[in-house]
């Protein structure tokens, strides 16, 4: 047995064991999808970077680090400066909210702020979620297929499956509050990994002016701000485009709803200190890496098979098989989330609130579970199809569901005329503007990030369309969200 293997399989047993000490708290529907509403802040702070973050920041950012080398720290900049919106803007807001409320879904949360009696906004956050959810998993697995093929004899397929059973595994067993707890430890790793790798690799590269002076020969567009193509429209484009990627931490539902499981309001506050400084080392960390794998590997086909490579090329066989978990980590981390997530929105907001089911705590806990299986074997599917590059399939269904949701979250929790059909129109209005964007417009315009048009618009209508109906919501639900 390998070194790497055993690694792994400590790694599993230590799953496990989290998921068995989880399994009494996945018995009802509030502890298997948000955990009693009890996590503590350093859970809260890394469940939520390590569920935002992903395969891509371990693949993917690495990757474009590697490709277009300094270009690529605006990712960082607007990555920090989204989450930081996030914490503060809806943290503490939303968190009062849904305990008032008794809300354990963002769609709840939704339905309660606007008096969705007919349950409209409820049944389009359910359609729009299953949707993203899909083509989120599907990446996700696709990451998992390159790690195990990157670093083990395991092939793409293979790995894709292999992954897959292990996440759902112990997402099936212990629910929110494991996956919760396996994103504290997953996050930790990926912190270390990120911290180590490049700091190895610059030092193997004989320091960094050795790295830059490599990179420089190479084309010195690699140490500009402005990318490959100097300054230029397409470079400014480029750069709005890579920070607008934090906008999406307003909105996505996997990250809401670590707000709402914290154990208190009180407790967002250093949660929030913890998330920013962590998030800010995971993007500087995986930007380093990408650039430091370039002046190392020149000519990699696949620049988001870097992280392996240096790895693998790098590393004691024990440290390579930590990277291995590193990688597999921050893809789990993300999977089981949007597991939960896509299960609570249909069990939930689809049986439970709009089918009215008579089912008890218990069962519909059980149907989650079914439904988290279902959903897992679906990715599985779409993943073995060997889908497009991680990074960008990831960008688009992080930008869907930020689109759609940011702006009735944010509207309802700070604007008190926003209503019902305001609300409606904008989560429309985001979520079909990012698909139309990509389809049909993104190419002519530079490259634009989808989620800056599907943003402003969502924004735009939300707030414009309540205004001119005027129809005045309820002032109890408003008080309720302030």
């Amino acid at each position: 047995m390998s070194v790497i293997t055993i690694v792994f399989l400590g790694y599993l047993i230590i799953l496990g064991v989290v998921a068995a000490w989880s399994r009494k708290e996945s018995t009802t529907l509030e502890g298997y999808f948000i955990a009693g509403k009890k996590l503590p802040p350093w859970v809260v702070a890394f469940s939520t970077n390590a569920t935002g973050e992903s395969g891509w920041l371990l693949l993917g950012l690495t990757g474009m680090g590697y490709a277009v080398g300094a270009h690529a720290f605006w990712v960082v900049l607007g990555e920090v400066l989204g989450i930081s919106l996030a914490w503060i803007l809806l943290s503490r807001r939303l968190k009062r909210y849904a305990d008032k409320t008794d809300s354990i879904t963002v769609p709840d949360v939704l339905a309660a702020r606007f008096g969705d009696k007919n349950h409209v906004l409820r049944s389009l956050s359910v359609l729009i979620i299953l949707t993203m959810v899909m083509i989120y998993v599907a990446a996700q697995m696709v990451a998992t297929g390159k790690a195990f093929d990157g670093f083990t004899d395991l092939d793409y397929t293979w790995g894709v499956v292999v992954g897959a059973t292990i996440i759902i595994a112990y997402t099936l067993v212990g629910g929110f509050k494991a996956v919760a707890w396996t994103d504290l430890i997953q996050g930790v790793l990926m912190l270390l990994g990120l911290i180590t790798l490049p700091i190895i690799a610059i030092y193997t590269g004989g320091g960094w002016d050795a790295i830059t002076s490599n990179l420089r020969a190479q084309d010195p567009g690699l140490l500009s701000p402005w990318g490959l193509e100097g300054k230029s429209t397409l470079a400014m484009v480029g750069v709005i485009s890579f920070m607008s990627i934090g906008v999406a931490f307003m909105g996505v539902p996997q990250l809401m709803v670590r707000f709402m499981s914290a154990r208190s309001e009180k407790s967002l506050v250093p949660a929030m200190t913890l998330s920013v400084i962590v998030i800010f080392l995971f993007d500087v960390g995986a930007v380093l890496t990408g650039m430091a794998g370039r002046a190392l590997f020149p000519g990699l086909e696949d620049p988001e098979a870097i992280l392996p490579v240096m790895s693998n090329a790098m590393l004691p066989e024990w440290m390579a098989g930590i990277m291995m978990v590193v990688v597999l980590a921050a893809i789990m981390s993300t999977v089981d989330s949007l597991l939960i997530l896509a299960s609570s929105a249909v069990v939930r907001d689809y049986v439970q609130k709009i089918r009215g089911s008579s089912l008890g705590e218990k069962a519909l806990a059980n149907r989650g579970k079914l439904l988290t299986l279902l959903i897992g074997l679906i990715g599985v599917g779409f993943a073995l199809q060997q889908s497009p590059m991680i990074f960008w399939f990831v960008i688009f269904a992080w930008n869907g569901l930020g689109a759609a949701f940011g702006p009735p979250l944010l509207c309802g929790l700070w604007y008190s005329k926003t209503n019902l059909k305001g609300a409606i129109v904008g989560m429309l209005a985001g979520f079909f503007t990012t698909v139309v964007w990509v389809l049909f417009f993104k190419a002519r315009f530079y490259e634009l990030s989808e989620i800056i048009p599907g943003f402003l618009i969502g924004l735009f209508l939300t707030v414009s369309v309540s205004r001119i109906t005027g129809d005045k919501p309820d002032r109890k639900n408003i008080e309720q969200s302030v």
